[in-house]
């Protein structure tokens, strides 16, 4: 390349790295044998020789995911305006594949890593989320944990996390301040902070109401996703007619498949069963979802602001809190009798 641009060695790495001012006439004959040529930096050699490109990693179970596609999407929208690139990693939930994503950002000296959504917060899970942080920390980097749960009080790590709880707990109570008292909830996930989180916002709700739970009301299924709502709902509706006035999806996901299960059982929505979903994601909009709103773009850029603000003025907040709200759209109505 220095060839082709008629100067030294020097003088092109001078210009790539951006470390010492050069003249524009050279600086263009540089830059038109880079494009003539093809070249790209070789990350490796660049961090060997001390030069880190500007980054912020995101890791997540699946980029299918519409909750980890909108966060994501988010992070990446952030960091591009803060002037750093985004590198993304999926895991399948895999916890080998996580840390070996955690190694590799390592390697590409990311500014900060983004872990992002649900787990099973246990001894294990904490432990290594420790590990995780401490590493990171030791590399010049930083740790934050999206929707997902604190490790410990000595873990430098920034937590940025939404009120779901609170939002499942409005969800239900909205379905019960329309008067409905048989609940179905649709959906439910053992162990898994998101799902635990927002069956104990239903049953705070269900308390606060002096409505008794019925274990025969909550499905426990596997994956969060639509099919699984169809599958629960078409499984429930062949076992015994309906024995509830409402179903609280635990996500909108949820939600589109256990309505496609009610309407093929030829049961309308709202008039027969009313619908509530989480997340105001799509397809709620499309189908007139009742549901509660989760801040996705707010949570992926508040992740990135803190974690790049962490060495300015000031610092940073280490455990931020989102809010959650009702969406109201057609799919619930208050029962008259």
């Amino acid at each position: 390349m220095a060839k082709a641009a008629g100067v030294s060695i020097a003088t092109v790495s001078r210009v790539l790295g951006g470390t010492y001012p050069t003249a524009a006439a050279t600086r263009t004959r540089v830059m038109r044998a880079v494009r003539d040529l093809d070249y790209v930096v070789n990350s490796h050699a660049r961090a060997l020789a001390g030069i880190s490109t500007k980054s912020v990693a995101i890791v997540v179970s699946s980029v299918v995911s519409p909750f980890y596609a909108h966060v994501a999407q988010a992070v990446e929208t952030q960091a591009a305006q803060e002037g750093r690139l985004c590198l993304i990693s999926t895991t399948g939930g895999d916890l080998r594949r996580e840390l070996g994503a955690l190694k590799l950002m390592l390697e590409e000296h990311a500014e900060a890593v983004i872990l992002i959504g649900n787990v099973v917060d246990n001894d294990e899970y904490r432990r290594r989320v420790g590990e995780y942080a401490r590493a990171l920390a030791a590399a010049g980097s930083q740790l934050v944990l999206c929707g997902r749960p604190a490790p410990g009080p000595d873990v430098p790590a920034i937590v940025v996390d939404y009120d779901n709880t609170g939002g499942a707990r409005a969800a239900t109570g909205h379905l019960l301040s329309a008067g409905h008292r048989r609940i179905l909830y649709l959906g439910h996930k053992p162990g898994y902070t998101t799902s635990e989180g927002r069956i104990a916002g239903y049953r705070e709700a269900l308390a606060a109401h002096g409505v008794p739970e019925d274990p025969g009301l909550v499905l426990a299924g596997g994956a969060l996703e639509r099919q699984e709502g169809y599958r629960l709902m078409r499984e429930r509706l062949r076992a015994a007619e309906p024995d509830f006035t409402a179903v609280f999806a635990a996500n909108d996901q949820l939600a589109a498949g256990g309505r496609q299960a009610l309407h093929e059982h030829g049961l309308r929505i709202p008039e027969d069963i009313s619908l509530m979903g989480y997340d105001d994601l799509p397809p709620a909009t499309d189908i007139g979802l009742t549901t509660t709103h989760v801040p996705h773009d707010e949570l992926g850029r508040t992740a990135v602001r803190l974690a790049l603000q962490r060495d300015r003025a000031g610092g940073a907040d280490d455990h931020v809190v989102l809010g959650t709200h009702v969406v109201v759209r057609q799919s619930v109505r208050p029962l008259t009798g």
